[in-house]
């Protein structure tokens, strides 16, 4: 049990001065010292005080699109040689350094096996460090489709009915696709569709007795525009969205989670360090359309979630709140990028206890020097995290 005093809190809920009581695992109040003073008296003990003044205390950050087996190598293909155990203790690096960054929950969309499934387990029963993890266990792709390495191939409506089922039947919390090719699997056509109108159907409908969220890989307008139509959660990278392929994710509520880290990591570094070329020049003639998504996204006025795509080339974990700072370039208001990283990202995940310092939430809280709302670069050295109410750096 602790308080921490004489900062503000900062959140999409707004900006004011306030202590913020923590018990528990979670926030018991927040507000003038007295109402803390009174919620923590009616509990057994003293609490540890916290001088925070002159700081804000914000929410952990939610990277809705992550891969914890990957570790932001040129070539994440090469992971396939290496052992399960390998694998294993790069994910609980992964995890280590993403909680470090301030990032309190992630959500992993693709990984070999039940790796990630099994890392969510060990971070909640305490056993690794990091983030509240969520996960999809393998994604559904089609026979030789993008991500073919790690992924379940499944072809026709009965197969991917059949592969979402054993994905939710491992324990999955939400149920990933690719709806599209993609830029890291070598001969995959970035934009071209992948599964078929009918198979989109079946994936979803999969998902509706459980009311599972559903996530799908879509670079590609007419990609895109399928698996809307199917009903699926939220579209991941929508690079190439055209106007209407926003304005039907508007009207119907489907979440974009641009990624915008991932296209940086591989523009930005190139063949010369050590990145497939077929995935470089992918990557830059996608670049050159994202721009334009952003516009027709902003625009339709489609909601928004953060989410990084981390492990894929010179995408690190460590480096999650750099996401932030993109989507401001792109033309998000720090306020908004805010809510794409809490409240938004929350609602996308299905969780309704975290995103806001509010009572009854979850104690996963940032102590930054700055209020991000003001100076978006703030994130990305937050002072303390506190996950699950543990303070973990």
């Amino acid at each position: 049990m602790y308080v921490l005093r004489g900062g503000r809190v900062v959140d999409a809920a707004g900006t004011r001065e306030a202590d913020v009581a923590v018990a528990d695992g979670e926030v018991v109040a927040v507000g003038e010292p007295g109402a803390v003073d009174d919620a923590i008296a009616a509990r057994e003990g003293d609490p540890a005080e916290i001088d925070v003044g002159d700081q804000v205390v914000a929410p952990g950050l939610i990277d809705a699109h992550v891969h914890v087996m990957m570790d932001g190598r040129p070539d994440v293909s090469t992971a396939v040689a290496d052992s399960d155990y390998t694998a294993s203790y790069r994910a609980a690096s992964n995890l280590d350094a993403a909680v470090s960054a301030g990032v309190t929950t992630v959500r992993d969309l693709g990984s070999r096996g039940t790796l990630a499934l099994d890392a969510g387990e060990a971070v909640s029963a305490g056993k690794i460090d990091g983030p509240r993890v969520l996960a999809c266990g393998r994604n559904v792709i089609m026979t030789g489709g993008h991500g073919n390495w790690f992924g379940r191939e499944a072809d026709g409506p009965a197969e991917v009915r059949k592969a979402a089922r054993e994905q939710l039947k491992a324990g999955a919390d939400v149920l990933k696709c690719m709806a599209t090719g993609g830029v890291l699997t070598e001969g995959a056509v970035t934009g071209a569709p992948e599964l078929t109108p009918e198979e989109l159907a079946a994936f979803t409908d999969a998902a509706a007795p459980t009311d599972t969220p559903t996530a799908a890989h879509a670079h590609g307008e007419v990609g895109i525009k399928n698996a809307v139509e199917a009903g699926i959660s939220s579209v991941e990278h929508g690079t190439f969205m055209d106007r209407e392929a926003a304005e039907m994710m508007a009207e119907r509520g489907t979440y974009w989670v641009p990624t915008a880290s991932a296209l940086r990591g591989i523009v930005d570094n190139g063949v010369e360090a050590g990145i497939p070329e077929d995935a470089v020049a992918k990557a830059e003639d996608a670049a050159g359309r994202f721009d334009d998504a952003w516009d027709h996204a902003l625009e339709a006025g489609v909601p928004i979630a953060m989410g990084t795509d981390a492990g894929t080339p010179f995408n690190f974990f460590g480096e999650i709140p750099q996401e932030m700072a993109y989507m401001v370039d792109y033309g998000l208001s720090p306020e908004r990028a805010l809510e794409a990283a809490t409240v938004n990202a929350a609602d996308l995940l299905g969780l309704d206890d975290v995103g806001l310092v509010e009572e009854g939430y979850r104690a996963d809280l940032v102590v930054l020097d700055a209020d991000p709302t003001e100076d978006v670069e703030a994130w990305q050295d937050p002072d303390a995290v506190f996950a699950r109410g543990e303070r973990v750096e």
